[in-house]
């Protein structure tokens, strides 16, 4: 092939390449980003004669005020009729955001329900590199500024409704004839945690215990597991947000490995283990608005007795 040739070969290929990777961002920013799915997973962790106990999964919906696709598509989840709500934090991107949120949240707060907050619960998104994200978690930096959103107004909202604030605190809550105990803390990934709060070996007349953390961070996971508690739940990492076809993710976020970017899992620690479910919830930054073969999700966890097999589907 002549030299004039070779480079009209390059030029057709580098075309094609920018071609299908501005269809892939296209479709990452107008299509999948707002193609929301409930995910179902079936988790063995109740007593032995427990009735299913069905827990819908909510986290990092990173709303604003004008995401009304969002909001009615999260509202319709009360026609599922869980028997508990579990929210791992990151609701809010938008200081006028409350209202909007309760609206989608609507009856789902007539349910039991428990919450923690992530760092977009205190502080409005910024604009910043992308490339930090494809740092080692204990490479990034946070700048330590004050709340900047209504997360006061966002909690007695929560709370005025009955559900119940676990930011490094404890709780017991009584759920179709069950007793669960749960203990969770405020976001990892900006260090307000406080495991030493809520530290102890879990109680075993509670029909289950459950931690909740916002960002899953391994020394929370470890604090949770060495505890005892057979089921952790989190969120914050966006399952990724974008994955590689056949691959997966390439980052998340934070010191969790890849394999447990999203989904069902199991986390062991000092020869004992806990089922982690972690959520690749329902939204983005504003400043990133893309999702590649990650959509944005909520799940419906069926909870049954331990004799059953760990399974999840889409």
């Amino acid at each position: 092939m002549s030299l004039s040739g070779l480079a009209t070969t390059t030029l057709k290929a580098t075309a094609v390449v920018g071609a299908v990777g501005a269809a892939c961002v296209a479709y990452a920013a107008a299509i999948e980003v707002r193609w929301f799915t409930l995910r179902r997973v079936t988790i063995p962790v109740l007593p032995e004669g427990s009735a299913p106990l069905r827990v819908l999964h909510l986290s990092d919906l990173h709303l604003m005020p004008t995401q009304e696709r969002k909001i009615s598509w999260v509202n319709d989840l009360a026609a599922l009729e869980p028997d508990l709500i579990v929210n791992t934090g990151d609701n809010l991107s938008h200081e006028r955001s409350v209202r909007p949120l309760l609206r989608a949240y609507g009856d789902l707060l007539d349910l039991p329900g428990v919450f923690v907050f992530g760092s977009n619960d205190y502080w409005k998104p910024h604009f910043k590199n992308p490339g930090k994200y494809l740092l080692p978690a204990h490479k990034q930096r946070h700048k330590p500024h004050g709340p900047d959103l209504p997360y006061e107004e966002m909690r007695r909202a929560f709370t005025g409704a009955g559900w119940t604030d676990l930011n490094n605190a404890k709780a017991t809550l009584k759920v179709n004839g069950l007793r669960l105990d749960f203990a969770g803390t405020d976001d990892p990934h900006i260090k307000r945690d406080r495991y030493d709060e809520v530290a102890g070996e879990i109680d075993p007349s509670a029909d289950l215990s459950i931690g909740v953390t916002h960002a899953p961070y391994q020394r929370v996971l470890n604090g949770f597991v060495g505890d005892g508690y057979p089921l952790v739940l989190a969120g914050h990492t966006h399952g990724g947000q974008l994955a590689v076809p056949l691959y997966g993710a390439l980052v998340t976020n934070c010191d969790l490995d890849t394999s447990r970017v999203k989904g069902l899992s199991t986390w062991g620690h000092n020869g004992r283990q806990a089922a982690l479910h972690v959520s690749a919830g329902l939204g983005t930054s504003p400043y990133a608005p893309v999702r590649f073969a990650c959509r944005p999700e909520a799940t419906l966890l069926t909870l049954v007795r331990r004799i059953n097999p760990i399974s999840s589907q889409p």
